[in-house]
């Protein structure tokens, strides 16, 4: 199979693919939006893009994109742990930095860091990690670093300054898989989790109580819910629909009552996909 990820080369979702794909040959994407349209040119078999981070939330451009552009099938997810490290050129000095470039979501994350120890620098985002590594590779003039993972300091031949800088110690991300085709995953010799399906619910216009009668809905057939986020349906301010993960596989019973009883309230309910959920170990150690 030809696996896309958001690129360049050693993001996170690089370490994601390697971990869940490690036979597979994999295509970094500039971009979410990139590398979904190449799903959909047919240019990939499977498509791997990140879509909830334990610290910053919900990607929201995945999220919409997979709503409003492209419905296809989640196949599969990954959760990987986030180490985010501070390096830069190996003829630089720490002292010297003025530029600090990531990812926003990992400048938030090593807010506390970066104000304790690089007050002054500014603080400049780029649309991964890696990119902003590849950067510093590539600019060795600039007095600037990086903030990545250790696969990106090892990628772009960069100095690790400082290690873990980020504010929090249990930071994870998910990343879904992505497929024109219902896929099947395999779970053997992987770090299988359970099963999860995740359905789109748009509430019936102007019903008073109608989340609760939904959320009744899966509570009444004890079914767990990992997560209910809503998001705007674009259609004018107010109008929301809610992703919501159910902790179990599509069955012929629970989740089929569920849709039909939903249904019956005047709710529209899409179901995103059911898949396999799988979980990374932790990062190599780094030594500075």
């Amino acid at each position: 199979m030809k696996i896309g990820f958001l690129g360049p080369k050693a993001t996170f979702t690089d370490i994601a693919v390697r971990g869940l794909f490690p036979d597979e040959s994999a295509m970094p994407y500039p971009t979410i939006p990139s590398c979904l349209d190449a799903l959909a040119a047919e240019a990939i078999d499977l498509a791997v893009v990140p879509i909830e981070n334990a610290l910053e939330g919900s990607v929201n451009i995945t999220l919409d994109y997979l709503v409003h552009e492209a419905n296809y099938p989640i196949v599969g997810e990954v959760t990987a742990p986030i180490r985010q490290h501070l390096m830069i050129h190996p003829d630089n000095k720490f002292e010297e930095i003025e530029t600090v470039y990531s990812h926003s979501h990992a400048i938030a994350q090593c807010h506390k860091y970066l104000h304790a120890e690089l007050k002054e620098a500014s603080l400049v985002n780029t649309t991964s990690t890696a990119a902003a590594a590849k950067y510093i590779k590539e600019n060795p003039q600039e007095k600037a670093a990086a903030i990545a993972n250790i696969l990106a300091s090892e990628e772009y031949a960069l100095k690790v300054v400082k290690t873990d800088i980020h504010d929090f110690s249990h930071n994870h991300t998910r990343f879904i898989v992505v497929s024109k085709q219902n896929r099947k995953l395999e779970t053997e010799n992987r770090d299988f989790k359970g099963f999860k399906t995740t359905v789109m619910v748009s509430l019936p216009d102007d019903r008073a109580g109608a989340l609760h009668q939904v959320l009744s809905a899966f509570a009444w057939r004890k079914l767990n819910l990992s997560k209910i986020e809503s998001r705007p349906m674009k259609t004018g301010l107010g109008n929301y629909f809610f992703i919501i993960d159910i902790e179990m596989k599509e069955d012929h019973i629970l989740i089929p009552g569920v849709v039909a009883e939903l249904e019956a309230l005047g709710c529209k309910v899409n179901n995103l996909g059911s898949y396999p959920s799988f979980q990374l170990g932790r990062e190599k150690q780094v030594v500075s």
